[in-house]
């Protein structure tokens, strides 16, 4: 008997191999602008949040008002090189035993619409998921509503819903949401914060991932 009926996964930092990208984005898109770039651990940091609320983050300096201009530059950065990401070594089979064994799956990211759409294109990964949600249609991680609207959307309750993500972001939108949560640390956070969040487990790598969700799932 399964413990979970919905599966639901981050992106970035999960399932793709993107965080490196990301870093490098946020950082030319700031020399762009003429802001000192973030530190690597700050723009790992806000991997996970909807754009402006990392905007607001690593770049404070930054007025409201020119917000848009650094999304522009950083998406422009961004797609790019989109076509160079890869998924972690694992996923896809891992995402094709999830399926067989009748789970259903979703994701919930901090991407945008057009970004994600774009990457399960890529991947031909679109079939493999139930629901999607993002942080242009939901506020952005850590609020609980991208696990509320798929809960409901897929009519599954919380106790009976998992959360999988790199970033306490992921781990705190799931305690938000009362749903349990598993951390990978091969993401963008380190282990020890995404520790400090008491998920159910932390992982170090989707090889780790599939055998937990085999034994617990």
């Amino acid at each position: 008997m399964k413990n979970f009926d919905l599966i639901v996964f981050d992106w970035d930092g999960t399932l793709m191999d993107s965080a490196a990208a990301i870093v490098h984005a946020i950082s030319t898109a700031s020399l762009d602008l003429g802001l000192t770039p973030p530190t690597e651990e700050r723009a790992r940091h806000v991997i996970g949040l909807g754009l402006y609320e990392a905007l607001r983050y690593i770049a404070p300096e930054l007025p409201p008002e020119r917000y848009p201009e650094m999304a522009d530059c950083y998406r422009r950065h961004y797609f790019a090189h989109q076509h160079d990401l890869v998924l972690f070594p694992g996923v896809e089979s891992l995402l094709a035993r999830l399926a067989e064994r009748g789970f259903q799956l979703a994701v919930a990211t901090g991407k945008s619409r057009r970004g994600l759409d774009a990457a399960l294109d890529n991947f031909h990964l679109r079939a493999r998921f139930h629901a999607l949600r993002c942080a242009d249609q939901c506020p952005s991680k850590p609020h609980p509503q991208m696990l509320l609207e798929l809960m409901q959307e897929r009519d599954v309750l919380p106790e009976r819903t998992l959360m999988i993500g790199d970033t306490t972001h992921d781990l705190e939108m799931a305690r938000n949401a009362n749903v349990a949560a598993v951390g990978v640390c091969y993401g963008a956070h380190t282990a020890s914060v995404l520790h400090a969040a008491s998920p159910l487990a932390c992982v170090d790598s989707v090889a780790e991932l599939d055998a937990w969700l085999e034994t617990n799932a």
